[in-house]
């Protein structure tokens, strides 16, 4: 069987680079030239544990990119699924692109599977239409899957391969052909069922741990007004043994934790009132962040903002994934109220993404006064002991030295 995957960005490559290492016969599609150029000279393009060998293993099996859509068995889009920021409702227009692409070049009886993450309904009210637009009779020309995928950055490779997936599908024939492809090296449990369920089951699962981080920030916000310690509290509930609260953070990150509930609320805005809550209260933790430095500023009798640091850029640890940034929502936030950039340092971006920005964490910290942890890297992890002397507000309660502030 013959493999188009389409979309080479974080979800796309690692799944054409596994199926291929598996043997799969796979061809990764991506109309970004530059990206494709640097995979057909032998360079990943993003950083990932386990991503390089995975690539050699993967190009010794003969996987191959291009900019070019080609003739396949089953089609894998895995494209960008954003949403609006005014209607919370998905942008399909990466996903309908792909899919009209693949209808110019797919032979008869092709599988067409969409492994973006969508909001429920969306492959009814929109790939199919389109599919149809196109001249193709669903069931017959072209089969319709779902198969959202369940991995996150820094641990994509063994996410991979033992995670459970889900697969949606018309008939259970077509199901199973796609979880036959699927099994080539993913060791979890391959779950088919309908592709409405599919696409709800993964907009389900980050909902819920978005909910979760909610309840931690609100809980930090109501121990900051009465001085209490939000993390002392969170671990003495955690000792019950149904009880499981997450830990606070400057807000939540990434393409799909700080996205996917806003599907929900796009499409469901009379029945979303605690989703789309738990939303908005993880979105303000940037503000609520700001609001600590300033606090801060006042007690120490500094006004010099540009003594300030921001440590981190990414929207986790040990990864270069800088999207929906908790880092870049909160100095958005400074360019409104400060009107003046804060200096900032990642050891995982190489690339200069942002003014201010050091690329030596030496330099860096001899450029500031006040250091805002954002992100554990496992950088700063091991480097406690060059913050002594500075002015520390930690949000991710990873710095236990003297006098350090919390959340």
């Amino acid at each position: 069987m013959k493999v188009c995957v389409v979309g080479l960005g974080y979800i796309g490559l690692p799944t054409a680079l596994m199926m291929a290492a598996y043997d799969v016969c796979v061809t990764g599609v991506d109309y970004n030239k530059q990206l494709v150029s640097t995979l057909q000279q032998g360079k990943t393009t993003f950083e990932e544990d386990g991503l390089d060998a995975l690539y050699t293993k993967a190009r010794e099996k003969g996987v191959e990119f291009t900019t070019e859509y080609i003739s396949a068995d089953l089609y894998i889009i895995a494209v960008p699924t954003p949403y609006d920021k005014f209607s919370k409702k998905i942008d399909s227009s990466y996903v309908i692109g792909a899919v009209k692409n693949v209808t110019q070049v797919c032979p008869k009886g092709a599988v067409l599977v969409i492994e973006s993450t969508v909001s429920p309904g969306t492959i009814d009210r929109y790939v199919r239409p389109a599919i149809e637009e196109c001249g193709f009779t669903i069931g017959e020309d072209l089969h319709i899957a779902h198969a959202p995928e369940r991995i996150i950055p820094g641990n994509m490779v063994y996410e991979l391969e033992n995670n459970s997936r889900v697969i949606g599908a018309d008939d259970e024939e077509i199901g199973q052909k796609v979880k036959t492809v699927y099994s080539s090296f993913c060791k979890g449990d391959i779950v088919v069922t309908d592709i409405r369920t599919a696409e709800m089951s993964k907009v389900v699962e980050n909902t819920f741990r978005d909910i979760n981080i909610a309840y931690a920030n609100e809980l930090a916000k109501i121990c900051r007004q009465d001085n209490m310690n939000v993390y002392e509290i969170i671990r003495i509930a955690n000792m019950h043994p149904r009880v499981n609260i997450l830990q606070p953070g400057p807000g939540v990150g990434g393409h799909c934790i700080s996205v996917d509930p806003w599907f929900l609320v796009g499409d469901y805005p009379g029945l979303t009132s605690l989703i789309r809550h738990a939303r908005l209260i993880n979105d303000s933790m940037p503000e609520f962040v700001l609001g600590r430095v300033h606090d801060i500023m006042k007690e120490r009798n500094i006004d010099d903002v540009s003594r300030v640091g921001l440590y981190g850029i990414t929207y986790k640890e040990d990864v270069d994934d800088t999207r929906e940034s908790p880092t870049l929502q909160l100095l958005e936030k400074v360019a409104l109220h400060l009107g003046s950039p804060l200096k900032i340092y990642d050891p995982m971006v190489d690339r200069d993404v942002l003014p201010e920005q050091y690329h030596d964490f030496d330099e860096f910290l001899n450029s500031v006064d006040i250091v805002v942890i954002m992100v554990a890297h496992s950088q700063i992890r091991n480097s406690m002991n060059k913050l002594s002397g500075k002015i520390i507000l930690d949000t991710r309660n990873i710095c236990h030295l003297p006098g350090v502030y919390k959340l």
